[in-house]
Formats: structure tokens, sequence, C-alpha cells
């Protein structure tokens, strides 16, 4: 399998070969990139089965690659950080890892890189880079309109709580207590919000900084938030993200 890895930090792009090597037995290394430049002239040179790309290089973003050469090999993006802006690519059946990058995320990427992607090359949408391109950049959702009978109702994203799921509805909880019913589900609106505001606490809620009140420890190693709005809800950070969930507290 030839491998394109895009990856400016020596450190970074060693850990991940030996990852590979140690989940691909045929693997080679066409080139490392450190640049748009270099990813263009390797499309050019060689034959490529898949890439691992870097979001951001030390000449800008690789996303610009897509634009100068026709890339029709399927993409893994890598990224240290704003994991939610590359979330969108998951709607073209493109993944990525989040850094630092383990063997069981990488194996699994794998695995669908396998089963879907290994049958027929695909190239990914400008209309799709662009949309992530303005996600990097801090251009996040600030308000959403509902319909409420003939009428269209503006909810401005600064006064959300939470959203949550129930049943087969998504509901955006404003700070006055009011639910308001959304028209599309949870997994497209979190790409859509600012990842120093809101975060995905389990696969039923995306809370709102500004009004967590508390937080408490909670059975098998989990955490209860408590908002402001003082409410019997519970909303439970679910036991894999409570590392990440006390990151983005601190502002890591």
């Amino acid at each position: 399998m030839n491998v394109l890895i895009v990856e400016d930090e020596k450190l970074a792009a060693q850990k991940l070969i030996s990852l590979l090597k140690d989940l691909i037995s045929d693997i080679n290394i066409v080139s490392i990139a450190k640049s748009v430049e270099e990813i263009v002239d390797a499309v050019k040179s060689h034959e490529i089965d898949l890439g691992f790309f870097d979001i951001q290089i030390e000449d800008g973003l690789s996303l610009d690659a897509f634009e100068r050469t026709k890339i029709d090999f399927p993409v893994i993006f890598t990224t240290a950080f704003n994991e939610y802006a590359i979330k969108a690519f998951k709607l073209n059946s493109i993944d990525y890892l989040l850094k630092p990058i383990s063997q069981d995320e990488l194996k699994n990427a794998l695995d669908k890189y396998n089963k879907v992607w290994k049958k027929e090359k695909q190239s990914l949408p400008l209309s799709i880079i662009d949309e992530v391109r303005k996600l990097m950049h801090g251009e996040f959702k600030d308000r959403f309109t509902i319909r409420i009978g003939n009428r269209i109702e503006i909810i401005q994203v600064a006064n959300i709580c939470y959203f949550y799921s129930f049943e087969k509805g998504s509901y955006a909880r404003t700070k006055d207590k009011k639910d308001h019913l959304l028209d599309t589900s949870l997994e497209n609106i979190f790409p859509l919000l600012d990842p120093k505001q809101f975060f995905r606490i389990s696969r039923k809620y995306i809370v709102n900084i500004s009004y967590i009140k508390n937080v408490y420890m909670y059975s098998n190693s989990r955490l209860r938030i408590n908002t402001i709005l003082d409410e019997e809800e519970e909303l439970i950070v679910s036991r894999e993200k409570v590392g990440r969930f006390k990151g983005w507290l601190d502002g890591a």
C-alpha cells in the first residue's frame, strides 16, 4: 500500500509511521510532505492509495492542496485542535484522527478504508473543503431558525444552554427554560458550533460552557453537570469523554 504522509512535525510523523507499520505489512511511505508544495509534488510523482494529512502545516492548511492538484485517493485527516470542525468530513465518509493518535483509533480508520474507500477512489468535494476552512477560521453558527406554525423564529446560539435529543427529535434548551425543536440532528449541529463554547458530553447532550454552574463526580467514573437553570435534568458526561471534558473546561 502506497501511503502519503503530510506532517511538518518530525516526531509526529515518526510515531504515525511506527503505528502504521504495526498494522500494515506491505506499507510503502512514498513521501513525508511538510508543505502544500511538497504535497502537490508527491501527488504528481507517485501512485497513492491512502493519505494521512495534518490540517495545519508549515505554509498554511493542507486543504489548499486540493485546489492545486487532483487528489483522487482517500484521505484521513489528523489534527491537534478543533476536532469539531473536522467532523464535517464525516458527511462524506472521510475520517479524521485527533492527536495524539492511538493505535485503536488508527486501526478503526484503516478498517473503514478497507471496507469503504479501497474499492473506489473519490475526490473530496471542494464545497466540503470550503465549509471546513470557514470553521477552522472561527466562522461558527451564531443563530438557528425554527418554524412555529406559519412564522419563523430566530434563536441566538448564545442564548442556548444545551442541545439535547429526545425520542426522534433534537431540541435547544434556552436560558428562558424553553425547548425549541430543531430540524436536524445533533450530529449535524455539533460541527457548526464554536468548540471553545460547546462540548458534546454524550450522544444525547451538547452543553454551553456559559451556563455550567457546577460539575460533580458521578457513578462509574462519570461527571454530572448542573446548569444555572437549576433544573432536575441530569446532564451526564460519558466516561470516555471525561478526560477531554476536563481539558475543555480548563481551556486546553
